[in-house]
């Protein structure tokens, strides 16, 4: 059982409905689907809103409940296709956001353990998605240190 740095068991929880095609109601065209994905992430989305977006709002007022059923590509996927995709997997980009804040909330709070203990748990977490994404995701000698992720984030 994998629990990484918490004291509960896991989740359970349900599980999406398995569905082969895109519900009938949904008859959005692909190429409109691909066109906002890339207009959303140009405003500065991330992958994951784009997709709540989608869910919410639609393409031309039809909401897009899935958009892999409906195009056959993942968000990220068509942001690759399109030259359009972040520098950094999100969730990678997350955890070394979260990293920069402990970090600046520890050197003003030097004496809070918890968030010290916390820290350690994020860029444990951090290191090892850099050594799962390097080669593909990452360039394959990029090394996390707080110095970096405070480029990265700050851009």
């Amino acid at each position: 059982m994998a629990r990484m740095h918490t004291r509960r068991r896991g989740s359970s929880g349900s599980d999406k409905p398995t569905a082969d095609d895109p519900p009938e109601w949904s008859d959005v065209d692909e190429d409109a689907i691909e066109e906002r994905v890339v207009e959303l992430a140009e405003q500065g989305h991330d992958p994951s809103q784009i997709g709540m977006k989608l869910r919410d709002e639609g393409v031309t007022g039809t909401p897009v409940p899935d958009v892999s059923l409906a195009t056959g590509k993942s968000i990220t996927e068509i942001l690759d296709d399109n030259d359009a995709a972040p520098e950094f997997p999100e969730d990678l980009y997350n955890l070394m956001e979260r990293a920069v804040r402990l970090r600046e909330h520890i050197q003003e709070n030097p004496q809070d353990h918890q968030n010290k203990r916390a820290l350690q748990n994020t860029e444990s977490k951090v290191r090892r998605l850099v050594q799962y994404y390097s080669g593909d995701e990452i360039a394959p000698d990029f090394t996390y240190s707080y110095d970096v992720a405070v480029e990265i984030v700050e851009d």
